[in-house]
């Protein structure tokens, strides 16, 4: 706590140590915005995916589909078979026949919107609503296997299952990421830090000279760098956030057109200057404990 009060009411007298102006100040503040803006895309993406691969699992899961295919002349007499026993199964909410032209649409992204359908012979498809519970599949499988042969019971479990393991899979790469973009942060402010204080080597020994104390001269090295990681912070982030909003909006849906901010999602880039300023505090801290050492 008091040295987080010390770093914001701050030390005129001290801080003079620390150059205004420099190579150093320059790149504190660039990798500061740079780290702040990939953070900011990088948790967009993280989050997205985490809530791609949600709504993927739940829309797949309370959903399924009959496969009917069956000579011309049995293909009727089988959906009505399987109709049937669908009303007739627990765990069943609801079915409907898929019509010529919504199969078309789903075929539309394979094979365009120039599908002889007139030449083509397709299946019956009837969309099944799930309840909580759901079927027993196994005994529903076998019903439809002895009384209509064509029928085939799709849960879709191997579409859902690859989707939200990719998903879940590139929310994880956003995570580390986000960890290697900390640590490159960290790493650079202290090199920085690290330099400014060998370039200042002279006006350290003259304050030690005159019975300053190495926490003293730390402080003001901490409090510079932890401001100006902050404000780089801010404008890097700031620009990311402007950057997400602008993303446009891809037709079809998919994870593409889910990157973004909602909700209290939107508190996790407001928390990316904070975090980068408490990193370059400990990064900055440490690093001119060592240097100053190494020079006592």
């Amino acid at each position: 706590m008091n040295a987080l009060l010390t770093l914001l009411q701050g030390d005129k007298s001290a801080e003079s140590v620390v150059p205004r102006t420099g190579y150093t100040a320059v790149l504190t503040i660039a990798c500061a915005a740079a780290m702040a803006f990939l953070a900011v895309f990088v948790l967009a993406l993280a989050l997205s995916a985490g809530r791609q691969a949600a709504e993927w699992e739940a829309s797949l899961s309370d959903s399924a589909t009959v496969r009917i295919s069956a000579p011309a002349e049995m293909a009727d007499v089988q959906a009505d078979t399987v109709e049937t026993i669908l009303a007739q199964t627990p765990g069943i909410g609801g079915t409907r026949r898929l019509s010529d032209d919504e199969q078309a649409l789903l075929l539309q992204p394979w094979f365009g919107t120039d599908l002889p359908l007139e030449t083509l012979r397709l299946p019956i498809l009837i969309d099944v609503t799930l309840t909580e519970d759901g079927p027993d599949v196994i005994g529903l499988r076998q019903r439809l296997a002895a009384e209509a042969p064509g029928a085939v019971y799709d849960d879709h479990g191997r579409w859902r299952a690859p989707m939200v393991d990719a998903a879940q899979g590139l929310r994880s790469l956003s995570l580390i990421a986000l960890i290697l973009i900390a640590g490159v942060t960290g790493v650079t402010v202290a090199l920085a830090a690290s330099a400014a204080i060998s370039a200042n080597g002279q006006v350290i020994d003259v304050l030690r000279l005159v019975g300053a104390e190495d926490r003293y001269i730390s402080r003001a090295f901490t409090r510079r760098f932890t401001l100006r990681t902050l404000g780089g912070a801010a404008a890097g982030a700031l620009t990311g956030l402007v950057a997400v909003a602008l993303i446009p909006t891809v037709a079809g849906g998919g994870l593409a057109s889910a990157v973004g901010f909602y909700g209290l999602e939107w508190i996790w880039p407001l928390l990316v200057p904070p975090a980068a300023a408490v990193l370059a505090f400990v990064a900055t801290r440490a690093a001119a404990a060592r240097r100053l050492k190494e020079a006592g």
